[in-house]
């Protein structure tokens, strides 16, 4: 179960990393800014679906928001945009691993 959440996690890392990007394309759409905005503004607010303060499910219903949102606005942004985050997060990806 542990490897299986670890997993979850690092995909879920990999994918802001490519929307952290993305945002800061100069073509990028306003959707896609205001969306990844909102977003980070649920994951660190109080008010959540299960609260942060409940050890393991707390931050679970956090990473499964994000799981599935992160999907869906790299969807909006138009698709060389996402390529171009793709290839600017892989530098700071393989750095990191070292």
């Amino acid at each position: 179960m542990f490897i299986r959440l670890g997993r979850i996690f690092r995909t879920v890392w990999r994918d802001v990393i490519v929307l952290w990007h993305a945002c800061r394309h100069p073509e990028a759409p306003r959707s896609l800014k205001v969306g990844a905005l909102l977003l980070a503004l649920y994951v660190v607010s109080p008010i959540d679906l299960i609260p942060d303060w409940i050890p393991v499910l707390g931050w679970m219903d956090d990473a499964a928001v994000l799981a599935f949102a992160i999907p869906f606005l790299l969807k909006l942004a138009p698709q060389h945009i996402v390529e171009d985050a793709r290839f600017a997060s892989q530098g700071m990806l393989f750095r990191k691993r070292r």
